[in-house]
């Protein structure tokens, strides 16, 4: 199992926590979501390591933006 957090920027509610881990929860392979909305920080567990991009994706489609690291 591979857990890595990412900054996610924009969240401001519980729906966009929703939104946020529903298209990332979406991912092939993807375990669990785990959203710190007061941080702004979104931990993911995982299979394998993801591509950024397709995590980015997730989050674009969500209608938040991932800071880069």
């Amino acid at each position: 199992m591979v857990n890595t957090t990412y900054q996610v920027q924009g969240m401001t509610c519980g729906h966009c926590v929703s939104a946020v881990s529903a298209e990332v929860g979406a991912i092939p392979g993807v375990r669990d979501v785990q959203v710190d909305l007061a941080a702004g920080w979104v931990t993911v567990s995982s299979d394998q390591p993801l591509d950024p991009a397709v995590v980015r994706a997730a989050v674009d489609e969500a209608g938040y933006d991932l800071v880069d690291a």
